[in-house]
């Protein structure tokens, strides 16, 4: 069944978009636990429902456990509230610093707390809503969102809680210095102009300069607002610094402010999918720092269709699209390292035991032809190419 749209606010459902194809039986069972009163079906995309058929039986069973869907709901109901609180703190902060005051960090922190705590609690929920924002709301969620997406790459990495704080503070406050730039620049829908794009280069000095000195701001939020568009190889802004020469908080706000900015619809463009964001990111060579960025797509549960990658349990799997939308990935799991043999099909989704460790490179295990053996084992088919049998 393809999902046109939904009746009521989108907070009131717990997915990050609001056209989609239902496929899951837990993506089914999370919808009734949901707060919209119907949804909007589009016949010739899905199935529908079938006039002829006798009566459903009694729902309850597609139900989550009662517990976990009081747990579902309660997490989605914190996450609004918390994602509110930010909206309307960096609303505050933004529009302080626009008009010359100076700034002042500590209520920032507060909800920097509280959106750490709602991504322990269920990162998915808090990253998936907060990327949702029209494109009036954009210039605030923004930065919330790359908050969130900050504090959730910081766990995965395993910083310790003071430091995720530190990158969460970073990623709220790392565009406050495009109050500088004229609201006709950020918002031109065409290609901007050589002036106009000169203008956009200056903000993460402007930034740097609003908050150098203002009260509760660490080194992290000065590192990412002045470096989060320097490039890994040089060829970033505003100073063109390379590789370790950027912070490691630096290098980790250009991948959240990238994806979150790709993710989002904007006045120039509309957004992306998370896979196709990350398969563009992943192809950008030299421009994030490749170890981030595929401990960043971990974090997310998502990445490019066709890497390979090794599992906790030594074996070998595939990235494929988890239902074809483009908003999850899972890993299909099909050559045992330590045997150095083909396996049965296993496929692995977000949030099963089973956990990624590492990236490795195809030719290294004698898979010459990794396109060829990405189409077969996404076709279902438990073998490799002729020439890398």
């Amino acid at each position: 069944m393809f999902i046109h749209g939904f009746e009521g606010s989108w907070l009131k459902h717990p997915f990050w978009r609001s056209r989609f194809l239902l496929e899951r039986p837990a993506d089914l069972a999370l919808l009734r636990t949901c707060d919209v009163t119907a949804v909007v079906i589009d016949l010739s995309r899905g199935v529908g429902p079938d006039p002829s058929a006798p009566p459903p039986p009694p729902p309850a069973p597609m139900f989550l456990p009662e517990p976990l869907a009081e747990a579902v709901k309660a997490d989605r109901d914190y996450a609004r509230r918390t994602i509110a609180r930010a909206h309307g703190v960096a609303r505050g902060i933004y529009e302080n610093a626009g008009q010359g005051r100076p700034i002042d960090a500590r209520e920032a922190t507060a909800v920097v707390a509280e959106i750490a705590d709602c991504v322990a609690r269920n990162p998915g929920m808090f990253v998936d809503m907060a990327r949702l924002k029209s494109k009036d709301e954009y210039t605030y969620l923004h930065s919330v969102s790359v908050c969130g997406l900050m504090v959730n790459l910081a766990r995965q990495i395993g910083l310790d809680e003071a430091a995720m704080r530190a990158m969460g503070l970073a990623g709220l406050l790392h565009d406050v210095g495009k109050t500088s730039v004229p609201a006709t620049v950020l918002n031109k829908p065409g290609r901007l102009d050589d002036a106009e794009f000169a203008m956009i280069k200056r903000h993460p000095e402007a930034g740097h300069a609003m908050l150098r000195g203002a009260e509760g701001i660490n080194q992290e939020a000065l590192d990412v607002c002045l470096m989060h568009h320097e490039k890994m190889d040089g060829s970033g802004y505003p100073f063109g610094l390379k590789g370790a020469e950027i912070s490691l908080a630096a290098r980790m706000g250009a991948i959240c402010d990238v994806f979150d900015a790709l993710t989002s619809d904007r006045a120039y463009k509309d957004r992306w999918t998370p896979l196709r964001a990350v398969t563009e990111m992943f192809g950008w060579t030299g421009h994030f720092d490749p170890e981030l960025m595929f401990q960043f797509c971990r974090s997310i549960g998502v990445a490019p269709t066709g890497l390979l990658v090794r599992m906790a349990s030594g074996r070998l799997g595939v990235v494929l699209p988890d239902g074809g939308q483009g908003l999850r990935s899972m890993v299909r799991l099909f050559y045992s390292a330590e045997h150095r043999r083909m396996i049965p099909l296993e496929d692995i989704f977000r949030g099963m035991k089973e956990v990624v460790v590492g990236l490795e490179n195809p030719a290294d295990w004698g898979f010459s032809d990794w396109d060829a053996a990405v189409r077969l084992l996404s076709e279902g088919h438990n073998a490799l190419p002729d020439s890398q049998r």
